[in-house]
């Protein structure tokens, strides 16, 4: 029997390392990871003083109580404080990563697409033209053949 041999555990592991989408998995990761001291720098340096203009910086400090006293880290403490400061911080990188990175490349993209369509459509305005002046072309050929059969 002619057995086939199967790749070994590094061959396979090689071949997933190689593959486009691990790389370009390892590429964001990395891109991401930069850009996310940008975008960092962008909320803790304007937004959150803007936001600390209007109310405070910190959030931390609210919270409710559940339990009947809490007094330090006694009691039952829900920190909401904590979770809206998260939210706002998620919402406002958000928008910075669309308005800066998303919004801006969408556009380019759109535009690349519209001027390789227009390109792609004047190429089949001439490939139609050429097209139509073959099959008159043909039509005359066929017309000649015809009426030259007749004289003889």
């Amino acid at each position: 029997m002619n057995a086939k041999k199967e790749p070994s555990i590094w061959q396979g592991f090689k071949a997933f390392l190689m593959r486009g989408n691990v790389v370009d998995l390892a590429v964001a990761v990395v891109i991401g990871a930069a850009f996310t001291n940008i975008v960092n720098s962008v909320v803790k340096g304007l937004i959150n003083p803007l936001v600390g203009a209007i109310g405070t910086q910190n959030l931390d400090i609210y919270s409710a109580c559940l339990s009947s006293s809490c007094k330090g880290d006694q009691g039952i403490q829900l920190m909401w404080g904590s979770v809206l400061g998260a939210t706002l911080s998620f919402v406002i990188t958000a928008a910075v990563v669309y308005f800066l990175m998303v919004l801006p490349m969408a556009k380019y993209l759109s535009r690349a697409e519209a001027r390789r369509k227009a390109k792609e459509g004047t190429h089949e305005i001439i490939e139609v033209t050429e097209l139509e002046v073959l099959k008159e072309i043909r039509d005359a050929l066929v017309a000649q053949r015809g009426s030259g059969h007749d004289e003889r």
